[in-house]
């Protein structure tokens, strides 16, 4: 199949290791990936501070950058969840219906469509700590939500447990928002903040040396409560582990 990749702007602005890792590892598995260069932003700020009207024109030039691929995927869950369902400030014709319907998160696509289980170049000897978002485990199902009871799953742990040398930390409160929560960080700073620090602690004191995401906003908000409040804990992508990364 034919893949368009889709690197969210943050990605692109200040995790660029993270795009070029999810691009890596698509092609390791053997797939045939276009990264189209007019690509932009693809509306989820606008839509999830109220301005959904004002997303018409980045998510039309979302469309004509995409709709051409079999599949688009991208390294975020919380933008995936978005265009998936949320993609309506524009007419919903054939092409946008196409975009929706077959845009995926990096995690789902290899362990859902590819069904890769195996990734022999891949050696991470360390502690880590998952961080499920909760666009990746309430909305694109990911994992299994914890307050919900159900049997336990989890995609991302699932692919990380081919990676050599992997351990996992248990943090007390494995499913808990962030409080990153895009513009909800900016709206409701002090409450955020708390909720981010009492995350990377919870992490910390499981043991975790890093914490894994497949949503680098979350590890973004993390990265910066952990930072200012001295908290020794490392951040890094899910694509970057499976792509070979060993620190």
């Amino acid at each position: 199949m034919k893949i368009g990749l889709f690197i969210p702007c943050y990605i692109d602005a200040f995790y660029p290791k993270t795009g070029i890792a999810t691009l890596e590892l698509l092609e390791k598995l053997g797939q045939e990936v276009e990264y189209p260069m007019d690509q932009t932003c693809c509306g989820q700020p606008m839509a999830n501070s109220g301005c959904n009207r004002d997303a018409k024109e980045t998510e039309a030039l979302f469309i004509r950058n995409f709709s051409k691929y079999d599949v688009i995927v991208s390294p975020s869950g919380s933008c995936v969840h978005h265009i998936r369902d949320n993609f309506d400030a524009i007419e919903q014709t054939d092409e946008v219906r196409h975009v929706r319907k077959n845009t995926y998160e990096l995690v789902e696509f290899i362990h859902d469509v590819l069904k890769v289980r195996e990734f022999p170049w891949a050696e991470f000897p360390h502690k880590v700590g998952m961080h499920n978002s909760c666009a990746t485990l309430r909305a694109l199902r990911t994992a299994s939500m914890s307050e919900l009871g159900e049997p336990f799953f989890s995609k991302p742990k699932t692919l990380l447990s081919a990676v050599k040398g992997i351990s996992f930390a248990a943090p007390k409160r494995p499913d808990e928002c962030c409080g990153f929560g895009g513009t909800y960080s900016v709206t409701e700073e002090a409450v955020s903040a708390r909720m981010g620090l009492d995350k990377v602690t919870d992490h910390h004191d499981a043991g975790a040396e890093y914490i894994v995401s497949a949503d680098t906003s979350c590890m973004m908000h993390q990265q910066g409560c952990a930072e200012r409040n001295g908290v020794p804990i490392r951040f890094i992508h899910i694509a970057e582990i499976l792509n070979g990364a060993r620190s």
